[in-house]
């Protein structure tokens, strides 16, 4: 890390000493409560803490993150030195200081904690802090700017600089006072801009938009919620492009048809019927039926809109940490409830983040009771644990697979009576196998002897037709297991 006003500080101890007191940045206290790490994956080092336990820690593009003992964090600046300067003539002991003041007013707040601090802990502070700004090189820039540095970088805190329990994997919250943008907004954006080039009929808008089916979908949105008169003609131009592509993502073509049913007119009809595979068959029903589609699963306030509608079209869009971010905060918030943690569970895995996605898969199986649902959700486990490399986390949750079906003893119930017929039994016969060569590729001899012990007695369980289904992988499973008792050749 090459930041000169953090390497003033290890070298001048005298200039540490200031910063450590009175002004809470002390070196000294690099360790944080906690072992942490960025959602992002980015690297992270704790630089300097304070005596209530909170640490400044460096983020691998050299923004510095603050992370109270309290569980929060938050970016305050896009560098050491930054950060030093908003600390020095902003210290936290003014508590006056508050986002929108102009600088007389920061200059009053400031004036005020620093008499206070004065009175209670600091009375040489006007000394000190010139000591350390003149040591560290640190101009007198207005205080109104620093106060809209510290808060611009606190709005870039999501999404690449959200910091995680490292071994529980919840995300630090943001204080409450910090600015964010809300998904919504974010993934809206590109979409509303789009539908005001249409609009106003910049060339090319019309191809650009109708050509990125990503793009469109945003377009589609936007228009849901900022309705017009004069839309008409390029709403029914974007539903001729859904009909058109057909893409998999058949949610916009279904609110782009209920946009265009809702102005109600007979040459429509055609263009309607195409786009709901014949749910719109003549003039009279279409504005009763938009309407009804329109109040029951779209309407005009984006709030209403389900999460994960907002996490879909991010991902769609490329934007990987914004929609991981979201989905994180929102297994942070889902208690006990199976439908909410199996959608996350299965949206963070689309993403990739296998370890979120076990986290709320984990919870997922604690609420199943059926032998079933408990085989099926510990199979996913199984899957999940093992692609974010925890062979051993794994070997349980197959662990319960096996018992929810009845094997290694245990006694199931009617709801698996026929696993071994169906594609269940499949799904945990192969995840044995996979285990099996993840363990031999990782030496881990023992565990792959033991789960291929289990995978024989299910290949010998499971219906013939699951059997070849399975292709090569029983064979590359044995023989990779035979290959250990001879040794490298």
């Amino acid at each position: 890390m090459d930041d000169h006003a953090l390497e003033l500080l290890r070298t001048r101890p005298e200039l540490a000493e200031l910063a450590a007191f009175p002004f809470n940045f002390d070196i000294g206290r690099a360790d944080h409560v906690e072992d942490v790490r960025l959602a992002s994956g980015a690297p992270l080092e704790a630089v300097a803490g304070d005596d209530t336990g909170g640490t400044y820690f460096v983020c691998g593009d050299g923004a510095v993150l603050y992370a109270s003992s309290e569980g929060d964090a938050v970016l305050i600046a896009d560098s050491v030195t930054e950060a030093l300067e908003t600390v020095i003539r902003l210290p936290r002991w003014c508590e006056g200081v508050r986002p929108g003041l102009d600088e007389e007013q920061l200059l009053a707040a400031v004036r005020e904690g620093d008499e206070e601090a004065r009175e209670q802990f600091a009375p040489e502070l006007d000394a000190q802090r010139a000591a350390l700004l003149s040591g560290l090189g640190l101009p007198e820039r207005p205080l109104v700017e620093l106060a809209a540095r510290a808060e611009a970088a606190a709005g870039r805190t999501e999404p690449d600089h959200v910091l995680l329990n490292a071994e529980e994997l919840t995300a630090y919250r943001l204080p409450g006072n910090s600015p964010r943008r809300s998904l919504c907004d974010v993934v809206l954006a590109p979409g509303r801009e789009a539908l005001e080039r249409m609009r106003s009929g910049v060339p090319g808008s019309w191809d650009e938009a109708g050509g990125d089916a990503v793009l469109r979908a945003g377009v589609i949105r936007a228009a849901q919620y900022d309705r017009r008169a004069e839309d008409l003609p390029l709403l029914r131009f974007l539903l001729e492009r859904e009909n058109t592509e057909r893409t998999e993502w058949f949610e916009e073509r279904s609110l782009a048809a209920v946009l265009v049913g809702l102005y109600g007119r007979a040459e429509d009809v055609p263009l309607l019927r195409e786009a709901t595979g014949g749910l719109v068959t003549d003039a009279a029903g279409v504005l009763d039926e938009a309407r009804k589609e329109d109040a029951e699963h779209h309407g005009r306030d984006p709030s209403t809109q389900s999460e994960f509608t907002w996490v879909e079209l991010a991902r769609r869009q490329g934007r990987t940490e914004h929609a991981r971010v979201a989905l994180i905060r929102m297994l942070d918030d889902t208690g006990p409830d199976a439908a909410r943690l199996k959608e996350l569970s299965r949206a963070l895995e689309r993403l990739g983040d296998h370890a979120q996605a076990a986290r709320a898969q984990f919870d997922l199986l604690s609420l199943r009771d059926t032998g079933w649902d408990l085989a099926a959700e510990a199979y996913v486990l199984a899957r999940l644990e093992l692609r974010k490399g925890d062979l051993t986390a794994a070997r349980r949750a197959l662990e319960r697979a096996r018992a929810a079906v009845g094997l290694d003893g245990a006694v199931p119930d009617e709801t698996v009576s026929e696993w071994h017929r169906r594609g269940l039994g499949r799904m945990i016969t192969e995840q044995h196998l996979e285990l099996v060569l993840a363990a031999v590729e990782a030496g881990e001899a023992e565990l792959a002897r033991e789960t291929m012990g289990h995978g024989k007695v299910l290949l010998t369980t499971i219906a013939k037709q699951f059997r070849s289904s399975l292709g090569d992988l029983p064979a590359r499973a044995t023989w990779a297991v035979a290959r250990l008792g001879r040794g490298p050749s």
